[in-house]
């Protein structure tokens, strides 16, 4: 498989849910944290998507890839040792892990 098979969907699921930490808790926090590093995700999963489609690999898309989810992994797993929380803390580092 290759990596935007998952990067793409990936990304969707945190849009979606910084999208819903803002209407269940009204956090602003949530929702650029959420839609800006999912829509992130999305974009380097896109770039990968076309350059496999030219036959080429994309190392920018790949080092987006990598950079946004090591980020996600260290502040949610840093949000979950903090709170205790499965969700969403837990349930995002272990994803983004």
């Amino acid at each position: 498989m290759h990596d935007f098979c998952f990067t793409i969907p990936y990304g969707f699921i945190v849009v979606i849910g910084g999208v819903v930490g803002y209407l269940k808790k009204g956090s602003i926090a949530s929702l650029g944290g959420g839609v800006g590093s999912g829509f992130l995700l999305i974009l380097a999963g896109y770039l990968s998507l076309k350059a496999f489609e030219k036959r080429r690999n994309s190392y920018f898309a790949l080092i987006l890839e990598t950079v946004c989810a090591a980020a996600l992994t260290w502040v949610m797993g840093q949000r979950y040792l903090q709170t205790s929380k499965i969700m969403p803390a837990g349930v995002v580092a272990g994803i983004s892990l």
